[in-house]
């Protein structure tokens, strides 16, 4: 019934009030029928067409930073919450580049996990999707292996985890993961991606990903301010000129390396929000995306960060 509700809403273009009558149910039972049924990702809305200042936005951003494409979507406010507008573009642009034989690296967080309801699902050939960073214990939406997992299914692919926390205790723990229980062969698939999507973190607030799940507490991000950390990326900490900063908590991250990510040929960088503005910066000189998504108001503050910096 609700997929009955759904084709009639949308594709015959009916009433709600007519639909109710129809199905012989009340116009309340209708609209949360037809909620469920996007919250399923049973509807998918598409809109074809471009808003031309966005495209001049899109080539000031690569000048400015060197980048082969720049996606940004718009707002229709500058308080909005970017990360819908950043996902639907992200999905509207890995639905028309992966392709049989990928070999595919993800990160995770919630811009990632908002992509799913927008990626063109079907059937591809030899598809391989692998995790580049450890998982959580709690079951919660923002687990990578989720994510992962998820988006390996939507293309009918193969899907690869790191079956490890995220963050472990010690050197030793870390190494005993990776050499003796299995997990080295994982980081050597990630030695050959064809395409890498990742998003970063701002540590400054604490609704950035590895906080909120805990694994960063308030001493934690002290001490990376300290060291001028301003995101994160894989939980590979860094400061506003794209370096990794010199920090013990490195050595706990079960995560593919920052260098193993700069050498993919196709990295795709997608976030955005004011408190990520210094973070997406820095991120530009440690990964240097090649596809860079994101948001109106993202990209116009990043360039003027970039204006202020360059003097």
């Amino acid at each position: 019934m609700r997929m009955r509700a759904a084709w009639m809403y949308y594709i015959e273009q009916m009433t709600q009030n007519e639909i109710a009558e129809i199905l012989g149910v009340g116009r309340v039972t209708i609209v949360r029928m037809l909620a469920e049924a996007r919250a399923r990702n049973e509807v998918k809305i598409g809109i074809q067409g471009y808003l031309s200042d966005l495209v001049a936005l899109e080539r000031k951003v690569e000048k400015q930073f060197g980048l082969d494409k720049v996606v940004i979507a718009p707002l229709s406010h500058p308080d909005n919450d970017p990360i819908p507008a950043i996902a639907a573009a992200t999905g509207d642009y890995l639905s028309g580049v992966v392709n049989n034989g990928m070999r595919v690296g993800v990160g995770w967080g919630r811009t990632l996990l908002n992509t799913l309801s927008y990626l063109e699902a079907r059937a591809l050939e030899n598809f391989t999707v692998i995790s580049l960073l450890g998982g959580i214990s709690q079951p919660r939406r923002f687990n990578p292996a989720e994510f992962a997992w998820q988006f390996a299914q939507l293309f009918q692919g193969d899907g690869y985890l790191i079956p490890a926390p995220a963050m472990v205790d010690s050197i030793e723990t870390k190494t005993a993961l990776i050499e003796r229980c299995g997990l080295k062969s994982v980081f050597e698939m990630a030695e050959d991606l064809d395409l890498v999507l990742l998003s970063v973190g701002a540590i400054e607030t604490a609704s950035s990903t590895p906080y909120h799940i805990g694994f960063l507490n308030e001493g934690h991000q002290a001490s990376l301010a300290e060291r001028g950390a301003v995101g994160d990326l894989l939980f590979h900490f860094y400061d506003k000129q794209g370096r990794l900063v010199d920090h013990p908590i490195h050595d706990l991250v079960m995560s593919v390396g920052i260098d193993t990510v700069q050498r993919v040929p196709t990295r795709v960088l997608t976030s955005g929000g004011k408190e990520k503005i210094r973070a997406l910066y820095g991120a530009m000189t440690l990964v240097r995306p090649t596809v860079f998504i994101t948001d109106e108001e993202s990209a116009r503050r990043l360039l003027v960060l970039a204006e202020q910096e360059n003097g």
